[in-house]
């Protein structure tokens, strides 16, 4: 059995932070009544334990986007800590040129909502929100160009424990804690509201907030990463839902209303760039939002790509009828992904002639490759990715390569040749 052992730091097992299981197909249900990943699963925040890495010279020049770009994108995942490893980086580029991958996904600000390369950004440097992992990223950049490989540059928003400390009125706040404070609690740092893994939220309705995020992504253009990836873009679960409190949300406005206006704001700050989103993987599947804010169709009109994390493990027991599940990759993947097809089928007859943005969005999943619910070997990678395949087999448009998940960047090989 492969263990997950996180490369020096690992907040959770998955894209997008949270850990649930999906119930049946024929059943909708909200994120709240669904369960966590165990603890044992999940490994803690460690950063004490690491230096810093301090600027010691200049950086290279900014870079310019990839020229030849690949037709279909074929990512694997990297941390900012593997990032700023010279070895990880060496094993990642000897991992893609001897297989049929092509890109790669870096983490430029995670769950800590710390900015983890020397950004040049006075509200980063003032909120103390700059953890400089990756020395030089441009210089990081060009290495991956020099070999053809697609960089991406991965953006968490709105789970932001710095952010909610430096601005507590534009981050969610705990009700029960409030009423204890004799003052405006907004104003207060000390009841903001946590999930379980004691992480600190913002409002999603907070404007503020928003251009706080564009502008961490337009620095990363501007170093020549081809493409930027949003993570988190969602209402807070994982913790005591009806302890929170929005300082800018009126809670009249739906969920699906506040975050599909962040994704027109997104389209409308990077109407050039390629860009990318995360969501649940039962957003292919669900008509509602899962209570997060989350409705797949949203998203179809202003990313380039929409990636949904359907990993095989986090479907309920008896979800298509089988006991287990991630036992079932081909299956649960090439399921998934015909829903989100047929989806996106829908969609197109909707809007019609409208003045929609993006007329043709492509879906580019997460898989698994790391262990829960069953040993993920190369057997169960290629299933997936032969699911994701196969489902795109009726509209090749539609669909546009996949991307792999391990926390600690370590990659089945033998899945990929």
């Amino acid at each position: 059995m492969r263990y997950l052992i996180g490369f020096l730091t690992m907040a959770t097992i998955l894209a997008g932070g949270f850990a649930f299981l999906f119930k049946s197909n024929t059943s909708e249900i909200s994120v709240n009544d669904l369960p966590a990943i165990p603890e044992a699963r999940v490994l803690s925040v460690a950063t004490s334990s690491f230096a810093i890495v301090k600027k010691s010279d200049e950086d290279i020049e900014n870079q310019k986007s990839l020229v030849n770009l690949p037709s279909e994108i074929k990512a694997v995942y990297m941390t900012s800590w593997s990032s700023g490893s010279e070895k990880k980086t060496d094993y990642l580029i000897k991992l893609i040129k001897e297989t049929e991958l092509n890109a790669v996904v870096i983490d430029i600000k995670d769950f800590s909502g710390y900015i983890t390369y020397d950004i040049k950004n006075s509200d980063v440097e003032k909120y103390g929100a700059k953890q400089i992992r990756t020395l030089k990223i441009n210089s990081l950049i060009k290495k991956f160009h020099d070999e053809n490989i697609y960089v991406i540059a991965r953006i968490t928003i709105f789970q932001d424990p710095i952010l909610a400390k430096a601005h507590p009125e534009w981050a969610i706040h705990s009700k029960t804690k409030c009423q204890s404070s004799n003052i405006n609690c907004q104003m207060l740092s000390s009841t903001l509201w946590l999930d379980h893994k004691g992480l600190a939220w913002m409002d999603p309705a907070a404007k503020e907030v928003w251009d706080y995020n564009v502008a961490i992504g337009k620095d990363a253009l501007n170093r020549g990463f081809d493409e930027l990836n949003f993570d988190y873009i969602r209402f807070a679960s994982d913790g005591f839902i009806g302890d929170m409190g929005f300082p800018v949300w009126n809670e009249i406005i739906p969920k699906q209303e506040v975050i599909k206006n962040f994704f027109k704001y997104l389209r409308e700050q990077f109407s050039d760039a390629k860009i990318s989103v995360d969501l649940f993987g039962q957003a292919t599947i669900d008509k509602n939002d899962l209570g997060i804010g989350q409705i797949i169709e949203d998203a179809y009109a202003y990313f380039d790509y929409i990636c949904p994390m359907v990993y095989p493990s986090h479907y309920a027991k008896m979800f298509l009828g089988y006991k287990n599940p991630a036992n079932y990759p081909y299956e649960v993947v090439k399921y998934s992904m015909d829903s989100a097809l047929q989806k996106i089928g829908n969609w197109k007859l909707e809007i019609g002639n409208s003045l929609a943005i993006n007329k043709s969005p492509k879906l580019r999943p997460w898989l698994q490759d790391f262990d829960l619910g069953a040993d993920y070997d190369a057997e169960k990678v290629k299933k997936q990715i032969q699911g994701v395949y196969d489902s795109a087999s009726s509209t090749p448009e539609s669909i546009n390569g996949w991307m792999l998940w391990n926390p600690s960047n370590v990659y089945t090989s033998e899945a990929l040749k």
